[in-house]
């Protein structure tokens, strides 16, 4: 058996990181861990291979080589997994999709011979059988959540990584809050499920052996979800990077009661973490309580980021428009709340009403929904009929992204986030040469100090990181690319 792994393309998004990831002569973030994970799951007698259509497109040869056509998306590549379905299609081959878009679409997709509903440690192995005895069913839905246990260790081999900013494993799944708008809790359950501490080693020991250096993503959508748990993982976390020479620097996703955790933060500082995303959403506790958001509310916000960066660990976060109970006055609040809180790598999104959410069956309830989502939260598209007046809102929402992707603005918080994050983190060995990163630095100076037409701003942020942060150097030119990729999309966006 030919099995042919496709990774749908994503738009280009606040996410995406593209025009950053240029600077480096990378081609996306991140390789499809799911895809990497269902190709391990194979009998090793069946021939696979790998297309991200992030780095490369999918070919006539491609297709044609295989007798199965797998395919995974997020609901944000739904556009291009149709181009993939319609493609596959003219060559008559077998067509199975899963991942999060299949799983919680609302009506089956076209044209696709197998859809895989759910995690695929309960569906793959039936599914295998069918294949092989030539009589698959039009659907396979896991009957319940398994244990992370099964997982195996992806097939890393699959992919060439040099198109890549960072690798990616994952520790756990679910999460143990409610929020209203989120798909997480009802995709994976609000029991957080976790790999054994060996599980874990064992994944990055073989990850290390395909000699990857540098930044590791735990994709987890909330690596504190089973606190208990990642108290056992980190010590032995930091044991494994001391015994190799510290590989790996490790960012990841929590909920910002990390912030409570002092312990946890610093064994996650001990452990070479340098960054986590927070989902904050508003500085408005009435629309955190809407949202169902109650982690939020236990304490100060702008000081639970602050405690995090006292930790060396940067914190990137989402937040967003849209809610019921926003004011008047929620555009700058919101725009003077990332000022305050030195967080240069902030998302602003409308709120969108995702299938089978607890948002979307609230909306559904009171007749509002317009439409379901294209999974892209971060333009001004909107899927429900809003409190605010809808002009209102989308204006308001395209001001706080030229105020927080404002060259002056963007700079001055990477340089106060440089200032409260603490530049002893152990850091991990270098996975590029010294002539890369030279040709790195030369192309952001090139771009930004030359061409661009506010270049004075990149060369007063030089200096000062120069003059004040020059241990973090290096980080420094990372945000200004990554300041470079938002200033692109948002004048895309607001033009």
């Amino acid at each position: 058996m030919k099995v042919l792994l496709v990774y749908p393309e994503f738009p280009d998004t606040y996410w995406s990181f593209r025009h950053a990831l240029s600077f480096e002569g990378k081609k996306s973030a991140f390789p499809p861990l799911g895809l990497l994970t269902v190709s391990a799951m194979l009998p090793e007698s069946w021939e696979r291979r790998l297309v991200d259509m992030n780095v490369r497109p999918l070919e006539r040869t491609d297709v044609e080589w295989a007798d199965v056509v797998f395919a995974s998306a997020m609901i944000v590549q739904q556009e291009s997994l149709k181009d993939v379905i319609k493609f596959s299609r003219r060559f008559e081959k077998l067509i199975v999709v899963g991942g999060p878009f299949v799983t919680t679409a609302l009506k089956p997709l076209e044209d696709v011979d197998v859809a895989v509903l759910g995690e695929a440690e309960e569906t793959l192995p039936e599914l295998i059988r069918d294949l092989e005895a030539g009589q698959t069913k039009p659907v396979y839905s896991a009957a319940e959540r398994p244990s992370m246990t099964l997982t195996p260790i992806p097939d890393f081999k699959l992919v060439n990584m040099k198109p890549y900013i960072a690798m990616s494993v994952q520790y756990s799944r679910g999460c143990p809050f409610n929020c209203e708008f989120c798909d997480i809790i009802e995709i994976y359950g609000r029991v957080p499920r976790t790999k054994s501490n060996e599980q874990m080693l064992l994944e990055l020991e073989a990850l290390r052996q395909t000699g990857w250096r540098g930044t590791v993503f735990i994709v987890d959508d909330n690596f504190i979800g089973n606190l208990k748990n990642v108290r056992k993982l980190l010590p032995d976390l930091t044991a494994w990077q001391e015994r190799h020479g510290r590989p790996f620097t490790f960012i990841t996703e929590a909920s910002v009661n990390l912030a409570e955790h002092d312990s946890v933060l610093d064994l996650m500082r001990q452990a070479g973490f340098n960054r986590v995303f927070l989902g904050i959403e508003t500085p408005v506790e009435e629309s955190l309580k809407e949202a169902q958001k109650g982690q939020n509310l236990r304490r100060d916000l702008l000081e639970s980021v602050k405690r995090i960066q006292s930790y060396g660990i940067e914190v990137m976060a989402g937040f967003i428009v849209g809610f019921d109970n926003d004011p008047e006055d929620i555009f700058e609040r919101m725009t003077h709340f990332i000022r305050e809180s030195a967080i240069p790598l902030a998302m602003v999104g409308i709120l969108t009403a995702l299938p089978n959410t607890q948002l979307w069956q609230r909306l559904s309830g009171e007749n509002r929904l317009l439409g379901e989502s294209g999974g892209n939260n971060t333009h001004s598209d909107l899927n429900f009929c809003t409190t605010m007046d809808p002009t209102k809102l989308v204006t308001g929402y395209k001001s706080i992204l030229r105020s927080i992707y404002d060259t002056r603005e963007y700079y001055d918080r990477a340089l106060e986030c440089m200032k409260r994050v603490s530049q002893e983190v152990p850091k991990s060995q270098r996975g590029s040469s010294i002539i890369h990163d030279l040709s790195v630095l030369t192309r952001i100076t090139l771009r930004l100090g030359v061409r661009e037409p506010d270049r004075m701003e990149y060369w007063r942020f030089m200096v000062q990181t120069l003059a004040h942060h020059r241990a973090a150097f290096a980080h420094a030119m990372r945000l200004a690319a990554m300041g470079y990729h938002f200033r692109k999309l948002t004048e895309a966006y607001c033009e």
